[in-house]
């Protein structure tokens, strides 16, 4: 099985002027670079991964495009830009002239306004990543999830991934609304999920079965064609490590067949960020 990371991080504190994770997250307060993770990678036969911004700004992504030509294990990038700039569609295509750009991902979990993605003004911006042929990556919380899918009716034609699986409530052991919300989401055949992040919202002393009734709708809403995995390296590291979360994942995942197992597991991810 070639597994493929559809979703790690890296960052330099010294570009981050204070902003998360804070020093008291003393597990990821440092930097982070490929150097850091080839380890893992090797030690777990992961091929490749896909690197996802953290910070609301071009630097962090011409950051990222550099590491990707720099270290070959990251086939992909998805980065970031004002999506509802009156420029947006130039700055789309300024940094789609770099190859290894498959996707941009406001930060919808920080921005105030709930309906932020719900609005009409966006349509520029996404017309011009549907030209380049990017994807989008959704990072939301529960409460978004409604205006997430009048943008994903909005916008039958962009590939849509929702990352963390929305970040359920996991520690509260809450289910809805967020299980009707995520099977409306489901239902639009462009829109793919995440298998990531779960373990942070788990909370201290999780376990597969803390994790498995959201896992199990993710599984059932999306399929095995449309669920991805990634690790959410090193935010990750807060409440598991590498190995723990693929061990956690493969338990999940027992059940199903090879096949479907090797499509959650790295071709789903080749195949939403176009990875040869």
């Amino acid at each position: 099985m070639m597994l493929v990371d559809a979703h790690q991080h890296f960052w330099r504190l010294a570009d981050r002027n204070g902003a998360w994770p804070p020093p008291e997250l003393s597990a990821i307060y440092r930097d982070f670079f490929p150097d850091d993770l080839a380890p893992l990678l090797a030690r777990h036969g992961v091929a490749a991964t896909v690197l996802v911004q953290s910070m609301p700004n071009e630097d962090d992504t011409r950051f990222m495009l550099d590491l990707a030509r720099r270290h070959p294990f990251i086939k992909g990038v998805v980065g970031w830009t004002d999506l509802k700039a009156p420029d947006a569609p130039a700055r789309i295509a300024a940094l789609a002239a770099d190859p290894a750009l498959k996707g941009l991902r406001p930060m919808l979990q920080d921005i105030a306004d709930g309906d932020w993605i719900a609005d009409p003004a966006l349509g520029p911006g996404v017309q011009a990543m549907l030209r380049h042929g990017l994807s989008f990556d959704a990072l939301v919380l529960p409460r978004h999830l409604p205006a997430l899918l009048a943008f994903a009716e909005r916008h039958p034609e962009l590939p849509i991934v929702i990352d963390h699986g929305a970040k359920p409530l996991i520690a509260d052991g809450v289910l809805e609304p967020w299980r009707g919300d995520i099977a409306r989401l489901a239902a639009l055949p462009q829109v793919c999920c995440k298998l990531s992040g779960l373990v942070t919202e788990a909370g201290p002393g999780w376990g597969v079965e803390r994790l498995r009734p959201y896992v199990a709708h993710l599984l059932a809403s999306f399929g095995p064609q449309r669920l991805i995995w990634g690790s959410d390296w090193p935010v990750l590291n807060l409440a598991a490590d590498y190995a723990g979360w693929i061990a956690a994942c493969a338990s999940l995942l027992d059940h199903l067949g090879e096949p479907d197992r090797q499509a959650i597991f790295g071709l789903n991810a080749r195949r939403f960020y176009r990875i040869d």
